[in-house]
């Protein structure tokens, strides 16, 4: 009798958890049936009064009883929270045909896609990049290029002296200095990009720190006429077949003759604008032939080989490809400029 007794509650809780219909009954159908004050929990204080030879089957049975309505509560817990879930979609759709939102994600900075670009093109005429460090000693970064101590072109570049010989580049030709050194007597064709520095004004024009290229060919026979094919090539790939190019004469202590070369600016179309003064024109690198006495600091004879070298700012060419008027925007690392330019 002690069993059916055991039966007889479980089966009476079974049929009251079938009535249950939300989570407050559920809880207190837990209470009452599995709780410190449940009918299964005074069966379990039965077990000390029932006689020995029966204690073990009526223990059993109560154990039973206990698992199966432990189990019928998280089958009737599961079945309601599936309900509830129901409930909350059927009021509040998805569509899971749309898209899902996609994290942010980076991209490349213009000033570094820019340089890419302008890589490849050099790359396909046959040249091969250089790096060099952006500390130099004084001696690499004027002195062998043509420009000694007290020389009048030092004051083309206010310079950031880290000591009294030693400096952050104001351009890229001292690797020109360390790449002759390193192949000299072999022909030699490579650009060379980087950061450089100069204690200058910041404007819309102008930063004291920027990217540069520089590219340096030498070899015998080279002459004027293939700098000038070599710097119009890059400038049509770069900008578009029919894009205007023109060299001024212009003075560099590391190469003579040298020049200038513009090209027709984008931004106004050649009428004139912030970007190019007024005047439709807009500089994007210096060129000309390698000084002698800047091939021979680089361990190549100037009676027997010749060069070119030109160079430019990285900014200024992204200026004209991007469209954008003031060059400070680069180094800001404001990113509703950058997500623009991705």
């Amino acid at each position: 009798m002690r069993i059916d007794e055991v039966q007889r509650q479980r089966d009476a809780a079974l049929a009251a958890l079938d009535a249950v219909d939300d989570a407050a009954a559920l809880e207190a159908w837990r209470t009452a049936a599995l709780g410190r004050a449940s009918a299964v929990a005074a069966l379990l204080g039965q077990i000390k009064a029932v006689p020995a030879d029966e204690r073990p089957a009526f223990g059993a049975a109560v154990n039973a009883a206990r698992q199966a309505l432990e189990a019928a509560f998280e089958a009737r817990r599961a079945a309601l929270e599936a309900r509830a879930l129901g409930e909350a979609l059927g009021s509040d759709r998805i569509d899971v045909t749309l898209p899902g939102t996609l994290p942010p994600r980076g991209g490349l900075h213009p000033v570094t896609r820019a340089l890419r670009r302008i890589c490849r093109i050099f790359a396909d005429m046959g040249f091969q990049v250089y790096q060099s460090r952006e500390v130099e000693t004084d001696d690499l970064n004027f002195t062998l290029l043509n420009t000694p101590p007290h020389h009048p072109a030092r004051d083309m570049q206010d310079t950031f002296y880290v000591t009294d010989d030693v400096v952050l580049r104001t351009h890229t030709s001292p690797g020109q200095i360390h790449a002759m050194r390193e192949h000299a007597p072999e022909p030699l064709r490579i650009i060379l990009p980087g950061v450089v520095y100069r204690n200058e004004k910041i404007t819309a024009r102008s930063e004291i720190q920027f990217t540069q290229i520089e590219g340096l060919a030498i070899g015998e026979g080279i002459t004027m006429a293939d700098l000038k094919g070599t710097v119009e090539n890059f400038v049509r790939r770069l900008y578009g077949p029919d894009r205007a190019v023109r060299f001024r004469a212009s003075y560099f202590p590391f190469t003579e003759p040298s020049a200038e070369v513009d090209v027709s600016c984008m931004l106004c179309g050649g009428r004139g604008c912030q970007i190019c003064k007024g005047g439709g024109w807009l500089e994007i690198m210096g060129c000309g032939m390698v000084h002698p006495t800047v091939l021979a600091n680089g361990g190549y004879d100037p009676d027997r080989f010749t060069g070119f070298a030109f160079g430019g700012g990285v900014e200024r060419v992204a200026l004209l490809r991007y469209g954008i008027d003031d060059i400070r925007h680069f180094w800001a690392n404001d990113l509703r400029f950058l997500e623009q330019l991705r």
